[in-house]
Protein backbone atom coordinates (compact mmCIF):
# COMPACT_ATOMS: atom_id res chain seq x y z
CA UNK A 1 0.00 0.00 0.00
CA UNK A 2 1.90 3.04 -1.12
CA UNK A 3 0.29 6.19 0.54
CA UNK A 4 0.77 10.28 -0.69
CA UNK A 5 0.34 12.25 2.49
CA UNK A 6 0.02 15.67 0.54
CA UNK A 7 -1.55 19.26 0.23
CA UNK A 8 -1.52 22.08 -2.44
CA UNK A 9 -0.78 24.22 0.53
CA UNK A 10 2.40 24.20 2.92
CA UNK A 11 2.20 24.21 6.58
CA UNK A 12 -0.50 21.80 6.72
CA UNK A 13 1.28 19.10 9.27
CA UNK A 14 2.09 16.90 6.37
CA UNK A 15 5.33 15.28 7.89
CA UNK A 16 3.79 15.21 11.35
CA UNK A 17 1.42 13.43 10.23
CA UNK A 18 3.21 10.97 7.93
CA UNK A 19 5.68 10.10 11.16
CA UNK A 20 3.05 9.86 13.68
CA UNK A 21 1.14 7.18 11.11
CA UNK A 22 4.25 5.55 10.35
CA UNK A 23 4.97 4.44 13.81
CA UNK A 24 1.41 3.41 14.62
CA UNK A 25 1.58 1.39 11.92
CA UNK A 26 5.21 -0.38 13.28
CA UNK A 27 3.88 -0.18 16.63
CA UNK A 28 0.53 -2.44 14.90
CA UNK A 29 3.08 -5.14 13.60
CA UNK A 30 3.08 -3.62 9.53
CA UNK A 31 6.48 -3.49 7.81
CA UNK A 32 6.64 0.20 6.79
CA UNK A 33 9.15 2.59 4.50
CA UNK A 34 8.93 6.28 4.64
CA UNK A 35 9.42 8.17 1.90
CA UNK A 36 10.83 11.77 2.30
CA UNK A 37 10.31 13.47 -0.99
CA UNK A 38 9.40 17.18 0.13
CA UNK A 39 12.75 19.39 -0.16
CA UNK A 40 12.13 20.97 3.50
CA UNK A 41 13.22 17.71 3.94
CA UNK A 42 11.35 17.71 7.22
CA UNK A 43 10.71 14.47 7.52
CA UNK A 44 14.68 13.23 7.02
CA UNK A 45 15.38 15.79 10.08
CA UNK A 46 13.06 14.17 12.82
CA UNK A 47 14.40 10.47 11.60
CA UNK A 48 18.07 12.11 11.94
CA UNK A 49 16.79 13.05 15.63
CA UNK A 50 15.30 10.16 16.60
CA UNK A 51 18.01 7.73 15.49
CA UNK A 52 20.30 10.35 17.00
CA UNK A 53 18.69 9.46 20.31
CA UNK A 54 18.73 6.16 20.13
CA UNK A 55 14.85 5.48 19.91
CA UNK A 56 13.49 2.52 19.26
CA UNK A 57 11.60 1.41 17.11
CA UNK A 58 13.71 2.52 14.09
CA UNK A 59 11.95 4.03 10.74
CA UNK A 60 13.47 3.35 7.53
CA UNK A 61 13.47 5.71 4.88
CA UNK A 62 13.97 6.33 1.39
CA UNK A 63 14.81 9.95 -0.46
CA UNK A 64 13.69 8.19 -3.65
CA UNK A 65 10.11 7.60 -5.17
CA UNK A 66 11.61 4.70 -7.71
CA UNK A 67 13.37 2.72 -5.31
CA UNK A 68 10.03 2.45 -3.18
CA UNK A 69 8.33 1.46 -5.94
CA UNK A 70 10.92 -1.23 -6.63
CA UNK A 71 10.56 -2.30 -2.63
CA UNK A 72 6.29 -2.58 -2.97
CA UNK A 73 6.48 -5.95 -2.66
CA UNK A 74 8.99 -5.71 0.77
CA UNK A 75 6.65 -3.52 2.76
CA UNK A 76 3.11 -3.36 3.84
CA UNK A 77 2.99 -0.06 3.73
CA UNK A 78 5.22 2.91 1.94
CA UNK A 79 4.04 6.24 3.32
CA UNK A 80 5.35 9.32 1.40
CA UNK A 81 5.63 12.64 2.22
CA UNK A 82 5.87 15.38 -1.06
CA UNK A 83 5.74 18.79 -0.48
CA UNK A 84 3.78 21.22 -3.13
CA UNK A 85 7.35 23.58 -4.33
CA UNK A 86 7.61 20.55 -6.46
CA UNK A 87 4.96 19.29 -8.55
CA UNK A 88 6.48 17.43 -10.91
CA UNK A 89 7.18 14.97 -8.37
CA UNK A 90 4.24 15.15 -6.36
CA UNK A 91 2.53 14.07 -9.86
CA UNK A 92 4.61 11.26 -10.03
CA UNK A 93 3.99 10.32 -6.57
CA UNK A 94 -0.04 10.38 -7.13
CA UNK A 95 0.48 8.34 -10.40
CA UNK A 96 1.76 5.54 -8.50
CA UNK A 97 -0.22 5.90 -5.19
CA UNK A 98 -2.65 3.53 -3.46
CA UNK A 99 -4.69 6.75 -1.66
CA UNK A 100 -3.83 9.69 -0.93
CA UNK A 101 -4.27 11.65 2.32
CA UNK A 102 -5.13 15.07 2.41
CA UNK A 103 -4.82 17.01 5.60
CA UNK A 104 -7.06 19.84 6.11
CA UNK A 105 -6.62 22.73 8.45
CA UNK A 106 -10.04 24.26 9.16
CA UNK A 107 -10.20 26.95 7.04
CA UNK A 108 -11.99 28.21 4.22
CA UNK A 109 -9.20 28.81 2.30
CA UNK A 110 -7.47 25.30 2.82
CA UNK A 111 -11.46 23.67 2.10
CA UNK A 112 -10.82 25.51 -1.31
CA UNK A 113 -6.77 24.53 -1.56
CA UNK A 114 -8.22 20.68 -0.96
CA UNK A 115 -10.92 21.23 -3.67
CA UNK A 116 -8.47 22.03 -6.18
CA UNK A 117 -6.29 19.14 -5.14
CA UNK A 118 -8.87 16.72 -5.14
CA UNK A 119 -9.70 17.76 -8.70
CA UNK A 120 -5.86 17.72 -10.10
CA UNK A 121 -5.82 13.95 -8.80
CA UNK A 122 -8.78 13.10 -10.63
CA UNK A 123 -7.59 14.92 -13.64
CA UNK A 124 -4.24 13.21 -13.29
CA UNK A 125 -6.16 9.59 -12.47
CA UNK A 126 -8.56 9.41 -15.79
CA UNK A 127 -9.96 6.47 -16.03
CA UNK A 128 -8.00 4.66 -13.08
CA UNK A 129 -9.46 3.03 -10.59
CA UNK A 130 -6.92 4.32 -7.77
CA UNK A 131 -5.53 5.93 -5.97
CA UNK A 132 -7.94 6.62 -3.17
CA UNK A 133 -8.48 10.20 -1.58
CA UNK A 134 -9.03 10.35 1.99
CA UNK A 135 -9.30 13.84 3.82
CA UNK A 136 -9.46 14.27 7.52
CA UNK A 137 -9.60 18.22 9.44
CA UNK A 138 -5.77 18.18 10.97
CA UNK A 139 -4.86 21.00 13.78
CA UNK A 140 -8.50 21.28 14.43
CA UNK A 141 -10.00 23.91 17.71
CA UNK A 142 -9.52 22.60 20.83
CA UNK A 143 -12.93 24.66 22.30
CA UNK A 144 -16.07 23.43 22.11
CA UNK A 145 -17.65 27.08 21.37
CA UNK A 146 -15.67 27.25 17.80
CA UNK A 147 -17.09 26.03 15.10
CA UNK A 148 -14.42 26.31 12.53
CA UNK A 149 -13.12 22.45 12.71
CA UNK A 150 -16.92 21.21 11.98
CA UNK A 151 -17.72 23.90 9.29
CA UNK A 152 -14.52 22.60 7.52
CA UNK A 153 -15.46 18.89 8.14
CA UNK A 154 -19.19 19.38 6.66
CA UNK A 155 -17.54 21.33 3.75
CA UNK A 156 -14.98 18.43 3.21
CA UNK A 157 -17.68 16.09 3.29
CA UNK A 158 -19.19 17.88 0.21
CA UNK A 159 -16.13 17.42 -2.14
CA UNK A 160 -16.66 15.14 -4.99
CA UNK A 161 -14.05 12.22 -5.26
CA UNK A 162 -12.87 12.55 -1.33
CA UNK A 163 -13.69 9.96 1.74
CA UNK A 164 -13.63 13.08 4.89
CA UNK A 165 -13.20 11.00 7.68
CA UNK A 166 -14.54 12.15 11.06
CA UNK A 167 -11.35 11.27 13.13
CA UNK A 168 -9.73 14.68 13.59
CA UNK A 169 -6.12 16.00 14.59
CA UNK A 170 -6.19 18.91 17.05
CA UNK A 171 -3.86 21.63 17.31
CA UNK A 172 -2.22 20.36 20.24
CA UNK A 173 1.45 21.21 21.70
CA UNK A 174 2.46 17.24 22.09
CA UNK A 175 2.05 16.77 18.38
CA UNK A 176 4.84 19.85 17.99
CA UNK A 177 6.73 18.70 21.36
CA UNK A 178 6.76 15.13 20.08
CA UNK A 179 7.75 15.54 16.67
CA UNK A 180 10.78 18.19 17.59
CA UNK A 181 11.78 14.84 20.18
CA UNK A 182 11.97 12.70 17.61
CA UNK A 183 8.96 10.69 19.40
CA UNK A 184 5.65 9.86 18.25
CA UNK A 185 2.62 11.29 20.62
CA UNK A 186 1.48 7.87 21.69
CA UNK A 187 5.39 7.28 22.72
CA UNK A 188 5.65 10.55 24.19
CA UNK A 189 2.07 10.02 26.22
CA UNK A 190 0.18 7.08 25.54
CA UNK A 191 -2.75 8.11 27.18
CA UNK A 192 -3.03 11.82 26.24
CA UNK A 193 -5.53 13.02 23.49
CA UNK A 194 -2.71 13.68 21.04
CA UNK A 195 -2.34 10.20 21.62
CA UNK A 196 -5.97 9.00 21.31
CA UNK A 197 -6.74 11.35 18.83
CA UNK A 198 -4.18 9.57 16.38
CA UNK A 199 -5.08 6.18 17.43
CA UNK A 200 -8.96 6.93 15.84
CA UNK A 201 -7.38 8.24 12.85
CA UNK A 202 -4.75 5.75 12.29
CA UNK A 203 -7.90 3.20 12.83
CA UNK A 204 -10.00 5.05 9.98
CA UNK A 205 -7.37 4.73 8.18
CA UNK A 206 -6.30 1.42 8.04
CA UNK A 207 -9.91 -0.60 8.25
CA UNK A 208 -10.01 0.19 4.68
CA UNK A 209 -6.80 0.02 3.60
CA UNK A 210 -5.73 -3.56 5.90
CA UNK A 211 -3.76 -5.99 3.41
Amino acid sequence: MLTVIGNLKGGTGKSTVAFNLALWAVGNKRKVLLVDLDPQATLTDVIRVREEEGYSPSLELSQSLEEAIKAGETYQDIIVDVGPSDLGTMYAAILAADQVIIPVPPSQADVWSTQRFVKKILELRGDRAKPEIIGFINRADTHQAVRESDEAFGALGMIEGIRALRPRLSQRMAFRRSFSEGLSVQELERRSKASLELDELAKAIYRKSRR
